[in-house]
């Protein structure tokens, strides 16, 4: 029978908020691999990004700056195979995204992970979606881990037109296996799901939500301005 793994989407809003509470999060969470949105980014954003996943317990696998602030880190159980960081097409005078990706294989199975973080203009929004799915799908040829994962903040509703057009090809974990609470924005007042995790159609969803049994509200109020996503998966 096939192992389980932990995957956590988690905007972590450029650790401005408590983190020493943040880390209580994920370290509640048990991931076996994360996927960060708005990590540090700037002056020594390579050393403050060790330092995070030092704090979680994890290692970095690939992303920061070169990805605009999506990060891939990773437990023990976890082999990386290959990794790239990208960035999407953008307009002019409108904030910079990306994508971390990673080919790697934990309890036997390959399969691709990837971190995004799409954009606040809606017309660019439904562009990176579409190229979002791309640029995964290629890469999982590229490096034959077919199986695909991604997480993201994707600054959009799940009745969007850029929402749809992520579904057309992976399935909405939330909507698969729902567990825990749905809303992850705000984390002081949540109201609106804007950060989810999407499989292919061979990847298993056992639960995903925001891990409210789990972790205290106390402390997601205080960690992020977001909350995370944790989605139980197999392959």
């Amino acid at each position: 029978m096939a192992e389980s793994f932990r995957v956590l989407s988690y905007n972590v809003r450029s650790l401005r908020d408590d983190r020493t509470a943040l880390a209580r999060v994920v370290r509640a969470c048990r991931p076996d691999l994360m996927c960060v949105q708005e990590s540090p980014r700037f002056f020594g954003w390579r050393r403050a990004a060790r330092a995070m996943a030092a704090q979680f317990g994890l290692g970095v696998v690939t992303g920061g700056a070169d990805a605009s602030g999506n990060l891939l880190l990773a437990g023990e159980r976890v082999r990386v195979e290959a990794k790239e960081t990208l960035y999407l097409r953008h307009r002019r005078g409108l904030h910079l995204r990306g994508m971390a990706l990673a080919a790697i294989t934990i309890a036997g199975h390959r399969f691709t992970v990837a971190s995004t973080h799409l954009s606040l203009d809606g017309d660019q929004r439904q562009d990176q979606a579409g190229e979002v799915l791309e640029q995964l799908a290629d890469f999982a040829e590229r490096e034959q881990a077919p199986s695909q994962v991604l997480c993201g903040d994707f600054n959009s509703h799940p009745d969007s037109v850029e929402w749809g057009t992520l579904t057309s090809r992976l399935a909405d974990a939330w909507q698969v296996a729902p567990h825990g609470e749905e809303f992850t924005s705000t984390a002081r007042n949540p109201y609106q799901r804007l950060d989810a995790v999407f499989v292919s159609p061979d990847v298993t969803v056992l639960r995903a939500g925001v891990p409210t049994d789990l972790v205290g509200q106390a402390d997601l109020a205080a960690a992020s301005d977001h909350r995370p996503v944790l989605a139980v998966l197999k392959v």
